[in-house]
């Protein structure tokens, strides 16, 4: 047997030896030949991704060997709560509010981070659900793998790579924006004016160093990262606490009228755009591999830190819509400059630091997030293998981390963020419907157990829910003020919720923990997502739509023969 140092050895050798299966895996890529022919079998292949399952077994033991090494478990409850907090607040309250309470909502964006707060927690109850039977670096990739195939689960790892590179770029152009207000310039004067498109012509390259500092630091040690997690997270706590109470001091009540000026219709759009806000949770779920005891670790993690989450947002909003009038917020730099017009010019760098400190965390847990999911995506040979290696002395996948800081550079470079926004929340949207979905799989159908009876009653609700829950947004966008569709599409969203739960016996009971109330908070999720998603604009659907072609593209190049040969390779 070989001693650990031996071990350790090999490990290492074998994590720098590369070879071409660590590019392009499989036989349909060994030569030209057999990728041509892999092509000509495109159409049955496909088929064979559509209809196969994962399974948990598989998830936890084949697929997590992919990474050569393992990652360290060395997480409990309370780094996941912090953890938590950094990848969440930041990015959203620091980020957006000012932009969307000044163009969308005025003061009732605090009724848009209830409505995105309340359809979030639904979807912290889903991912808990998952999260604890499957402990995997995956997250919702490796769940939708297990009860929607494949294919599914390769459009929602697109998204939510989408999302996480896009996010990355999106909060570093902030950072850069908030660093100008603390030394007192210009919130665009740091970065370099050209002639490109509008939205693409000012270049950030602090955005680019920020990044590349965050991600070194998570590449270094997950536990390193988790305590200064800690410590930047818990400054952050304090300015937050200190910019609530100025807020409510030195506001005026004055300011939240008029409370509705841009209607009820206001309250939703601005809900679907900060619902980005929101999304940093699964960071959680996708630590899972490395937490010390998921059984107890991940449920008080992700619904404890989301729970205080909440009632943060919705009292920054608050104190900010208090500070100013909505059309004097400032979009890009909006708390500063609110403590500012209220005689606190002192507060100014104070917020601003504490905004930098809650973004700088936001960019490092994201980092470490991202790269678990990629790394998890890459042990499935949906993207190259070499993305899955684990490095065997820090315990992390360092080539993953790369890849991810990489493309978010190339965005947080280019993109400004009102380019950017509506993009995040359609793609967070869509991944959090789909997990909604998945869990009622998993609760009401087991291949070879369901009868022919109860899986067409099954999909027959399921069809009805998705069409009056599409029913609902698109009536709403299309008549704000009616409520005669509402007649029609409510009654058959919740008769069909109705019949999943009288009709239909699970097929499958939590292990450990489950999500209450089902079928009916997984079934309301999925409505509140697709009504969030209809409150978008229609250029985000048309981003959306251009990313998923190129993202099915890729499959059918490349993705759909690699996860074949695996499959079969492994069957064999």
């Amino acid at each position: 047997m070989a001693t650990p140092t031996e071990s350790n050895n090999v490990n290492s050798t074998n994590y720098c030896k590369l070879n071409k299966s660590d590019f392009l895996p499989g036989e349909s890529f060994k030569n030209w030949t057999s990728y041509k022919f892999a092509v000509s079998r495109t159409c049955q292949r496909f088929r064979d991704r559509v209809t196969t399952r994962s399974d948990d077994a598989n998830e936890l033991g084949d697929v997590r060997q992919q990474s050569k090494n393992e990652m360290k478990r060395c997480l409990n409850w309370w780094d996941l709560m912090w953890f938590g907090f950094g990848s969440v607040i930041g990015a959203g309250i620091f980020v957006l509010t000012g932009q969307e309470t000044h163009d969308q909502a005025g003061p009732s964006i605090v009724l848009s981070y209830i409505v995105s707060g309340f359809s979030a927690m639904l979807s912290v109850f889903c991912y808990t659900e998952f999260a604890v039977e499957i402990p995997v670096a995956g997250g919702s990739f490796s769940y939708l793998r297990v009860e929607l195939g494949d294919f599914v689960a390769f459009i929602a790892a697109g998204n939510i790579l989408l999302e996480g590179i896009v996010g990355g770029a999106a909060v570093a152009r902030r950072w850069t924006s908030y660093f100008t207000t603390l030394i007192n310039r210009e919130p665009n004067s740091l970065r370099i004016h050209t002639r490109l498109a509008v939205g693409f012509n000012l270049l950030d390259p602090i955005a680019v160093g920020v990044l590349i500092i965050s991600s070194t630091l998570a590449i270094v040690s997950t536990r390193t990262t988790s305590i200064f997690n800690w410590i930047a997270s818990g400054v952050n706590t304090v300015v937050i606490i200190f910019v609530i109470i100025a807020g409510f001091t030195q506001g005026k009540t004055s300011n939240l009228t008029p409370f509705l000026p841009f209607g009820v219709k206001g309250i939703f759009q601005a809900a679907a755009v900060i619902y980005f806000a929101y999304g940093g949770f699964d960071t959680i779920a996708n630590l899972a591999e490395e937490t010390k005891n998921p059984v107890i670790d991940i449920p008080i993690g992700l619904l404890g830190s989301m729970s205080c989450i909440i009632v943060i947002y919705c009292l920054m909003a608050l104190s900010l819509s208090m500070m100013q009038p909505y059309t004097k917020i400032d979009p890009d730099a909006a708390y500063s400059i609110a403590f500012e017009s209220v005689g606190m010019k002192w507060a100014k760098p104070l917020v601003a630091l504490g905004a930098l400190k809650g973004m700088t965390t936001v960019l490092l847990v994201g980092s470490l997030g991202q790269a678990r999911y990629v790394t998890h995506i890459a042990r499935a040979h949906m993207i190259p293998p070499l993305f899955a290696f684990v490095h065997p002395k820090t315990g992390t996948p360092i080539n993953a981390t790369f890849l991810t800081t990489l493309l978010s550079a190339v965005f947080a470079f280019f993109s400004s963020l009102d380019a950017l926004s509506s993009l995040l929340s359609i793609s967070t949207l869509f991944i959090f419907m789909l997990m909604a979905v998945a869990l009622l799989m998993r609760r009401y159908y087991m291949k070879g157990v369901t009868n022919t009876r109860n899986i067409w009653t099954f999909t027959i609700s399921l069809l009805i829910i998705f069409a009056a829950s599409v029913g609902n947004a698109a009536y709403w966008s299309s008549n704000p003020q009616g409520w005669l569709g509402y007649i029609i599409t409510l009654p058959c969203w919740f008769l069909a919720t109705l019949a999943i739960a009288i009709r239909l016996p699970q097929q499958r009971t939590p292990k450990i923990w489950g999500v209450p109330f089902v079928p009916w908070l997984p079934s309301m999720s999925i409505a509140i997502n697709i009504f969030l998603m209809g409150s978008l604009r229609a250029e985000a659907f048309i981003r959306f739509g251009i990313c998923t072609i190129i993202m099915l593209i890729y499959y059918l190049l490349f993705g759909l023969h690699a996860t074949y040969d695996r499959a079969h390779l492994r069957q064999g």
